[in-house]
């Protein structure tokens, strides 16, 4: 008798039974829509069900669905690339300053991609017996993909094709920029970072002469001493966080705002915080200090 019952409880109806009672004890009924599940999700928080890191994963989740390639993509500006006519030493060069492991491979411009090389494809011609070098021999076939995909479905693809990067095209086929499954990633559990980045150079990317690439989560005081600029970091610690104050809300991708003579572009957010911002500096601003 015992038996028949300890088999019965583990059938997928009395485990679907079991996960909607608690279900039902812990949110009192099952939510309708979108926001209800947002809400859920912070009273479960708040109720100490989930700490603060399950509701950012949560959260991240239900953002990717809203999500287009063409908001977390790496920009076309930002993109590192190899040239097809490129030796081994000045491949190498690229792939140590950088610290990648993926690379586009140009022939006239990066509108011209001939195919991706990654990093650890170049080790067999290190030896001292291999055969001479041919870009041709490690390229790998380039994926493309529109700025209007979907993140969720760029993600089930990366994930079932096997493959870590692509290229995105705009609606005229020009390249306009790149993403990669780490791109998404970090969308869910925030920013991944490994033993090989360098935290404070990362802050702080120039575009243009006067425009630059800053995460949101760069302090004031590094941008302070950077830019030499005098924000104060009494009242909040991040840029992110002194965007977020002089907008009075948290601003959608897109939304621009001057403080001090400073534009701030929001140019990456999700429904949590902004991710990343351009700044514009003023025409006659000091150069930036960048550490070596």
């Amino acid at each position: 008798m015992s038996d028949d019952n300890s088999q019965n409880s583990d059938t997928p109806e009395a485990k679907k039974g079991f996960f909607s009672l608690i279900l039902n004890q812990l949110f009192h009924g099952e939510p309708k829509n979108r926001d209800d599940l947002l809400t859920l999700i912070r009273d479960s928080e708040q109720n100490s069900l989930i700490d603060q890191d399950t509701r950012d994963m949560l959260e991240g989740v239900m953002d990717i669905a809203d999500q287009r390639v063409r908001d977390i993509m790496i920009p076309r500006s930002q993109m590192v690339t190899l040239k097809h006519n490129q030796t081994l030493d000045e491949c190498l060069d690229v792939i140590i300053d950088s610290a990648h492991s993926r690379f586009p491979v140009i022939s006239e411009d990066k509108d011209h991609i001939e195919g991706i090389l990654m990093a650890k494809d170049l080790l067999p011609f290190m030896r001292s017996d291999s055969e001479p070098f041919s870009m041709e021999k490690v390229l790998r076939q380039v994926v493309v993909v529109p700025e209007s995909k979907r993140v969720d479905r760029m993600l089930k693809e990366f994930r079932q094709q096997r493959y870590h990067m692509a290229i995105v095209i705009d609606e005229f086929g020009g390249v306009s920029g790149l993403v990669t499954i780490e791109d998404i990633l970090e969308l869910i559990v925030g920013e991944i970072e490994d033993e090989y980045d360098d935290e404070e150079d990362g802050d702080f990317r120039q575009l243009s002469r006067h425009t630059w690439t800053v995460r949101a989560l760069a302090s004031i005081e590094d941008f302070n001493d950077t830019f030499d600029t005098h924000f104060s970091d009494e009242e909040v610690d991040t840029i992110g966080g002194l965007v977020m104050q002089a907008f009075g809300h948290l601003p959608a991708r897109g939304e621009t705002i001057e403080i001090d003579g400073y534009q701030f572009k929001v140019a990456m957010a999700d429904s949590r915080r902004i991710i990343q911002v351009h700044v514009r500096i003023p025409d006659d601003s000091p150069q930036p200090k960048l550490d070596e």
